[in-house]
């Protein structure tokens, strides 16, 4: 029964039922949020071990050196040997950092703008233009760093396997064009994971921009919905084969696998990048958290101890997004008012619904209580062109919760379509 398909009488009777279950939804005078994709505290309850972390008298790092002291900018090889097991990448090619890889990512691109990168011709701040590509929908986060430094972001689409690539190697034939943001795994919002056909086609295209680089997040590289991790692609050994070794820079870290702002971040990329970065880190700072990074390598043991932790994840998240696709499915399938995405990991659900109808439908849920990322996050600048996206993050709450906020989001997709076609 399509909505697109009704008829006058039928669409006005659906409006009537679709406004008391709206009226109804208020009256239950809710206060759930859906906002951001934060752990659940059954999640973080997992990694409470990690607070009697190092055990006392035990502040030695395998390479002999007491983690409370200054110094080591690149962070201790003992977790820096699980995660480059992790990513596939030498232990070389990886640093560990403070609890947050946006701020690393933050770090690179101001850099570059401050000073140029080690490819650089001259600092990015002084080129007429710097441009970045956005493939869209994307992370928020990602677009608030390009667009605080004033950056013209350009969009792409995300396409099943990753963004447009056709449209991405036309945009880089321009000097201008600096950079990309990617999330290659789980991508948020739309859960999609990128080709290998896609990392081989963005490690070997030809830039005119000698300085040119991606960021790829691998922000969800060991977080499926099951036990069935991903393969992860050694873009960094894909980029210097195509002669093009600086190329990429990678990111990860522990914000989604043990304490959200109390981890460890991870920064991979060539030897010149590693250099280039830690000679700017060391005006920076000294150091960073090494007795962190030191409890998360004794609480991990290596990177299976990461698999077995990422697999106690998936079991509290899977039910959650199974019930989100359920509700969706029942309650709006047969409409066609919206289409969405059915990931196999990350911490998100992209949903796009009628076009014009994405910031109405996020007013109608904050007005029943319902909070939601708003209309429009997934792009820069908060501008979607069709006003249609609309990212759900269902980690947070508990089960119950989720459900009786996914009915309600589905009662306000329902009211904004059918207000829509009445305007007709």
């Amino acid at each position: 029964m399509s909505l697109l398909n009704l008829d006058s009488n039928e669409l006005a009777q659906l409006s009537e039922q679709v406004r008391k279950q709206y009226d109804e939804l208020k009256a239950k005078g809710l206060k759930l949020d859906l906002t951001r994709g934060k752990p659940a505290a059954e999640q973080l309850d997992f990694s409470d071990a990690l607070l009697g972390l190092p055990g006392q008298d035990n502040f030695t790092s395998e390479s002999g050196e007491d983690v409370r002291n200054y110094g080591n900018l690149k962070g201790i090889t003992d977790i820096r040997s699980i995660w480059a097991e992790i990513l596939g990448v030498s232990i070389d090619q990886i640093v560990a950092g403070d609890a947050s890889s946006l701020n690393i990512m933050f770090d690179l691109v101001t850099w570059s703008y401050m000073f140029g990168n080690n490819d650089s011709e001259r600092p990015w701040k002084d080129e007429e233009t710097v441009k970045w590509i956005c493939p869209v929908p994307g992370y928020d986060r990602h677009f608030t760093i390009t667009e605080t430094l004033g950056f013209e972001m350009v969009t792409i689409p995300m396409l099943e396997d990753g963004p447009d690539m056709n449209a991405v190697e036309e945009l880089v034939k321009d000097p201008q064009v600096k950079g990309m943001w990617t999330v290659p795994v789980f991508s948020n919002p739309t859960g999609v994971t990128f080709s290998e056909e896609v990392a081989d086609r963005l490690a070997a295209m030809e830039t005119a921009a000698p300085d040119f680089r991606i960021v790829w997040d691998n922000a969800y590289a060991v977080h499926p919905l099951s036990h069935e991790f991903p393969e992860l692609y050694n873009v960094i050994d894909k980029a210097e084969k195509a002669g093009n070794p600086n190329r990429f820079w990678v990111m990860a870290s522990t914000s989604k696998i043990t304490m959200a702002g109390a981890g460890v971040s991870f920064f991979a990329s060539s030897t010149d990048n590693i250099a280039w970065y830690t000679s700017i880190a060391g005006v920076r700072g000294i150091g960073p958290n090494k007795v962190n990074q030191l409890a998360h390598a004794q609480y991990f043991h290596d990177a299976e101890g990461v698999k077995t932790l990422m697999r106690k994840h998936a079991d509290s998240l899977g039910p959650k997004f199974s019930a989100v696709l359920d509700i969706l499915d029942e309650r709006l399938g047969s409409y066609e008012v919206a289409r969405w995405s059915h990931p196999e990991g990350g911490y998100f659900i992209s949903v796009d619904v009628i076009d014009g109808t994405a910031s109405r439908v996020w007013e109608l849920a904050k007005d029943a209580g319902i909070k939601l990322t708003e209309a429009g996050s997934s792009y820069p600048l908060h501008q979607d062109p069709n006003d249609r996206n609309i990212r759900l993050a269902p980690s947070l709450p508990p089960q119950e919760e989720v459900v009786e906020a996914m009915d309600g989001f589905a009662t306000c997709v329902l009211l904004a379509a059918i207000e829509k076609l009445e305007v007709k």
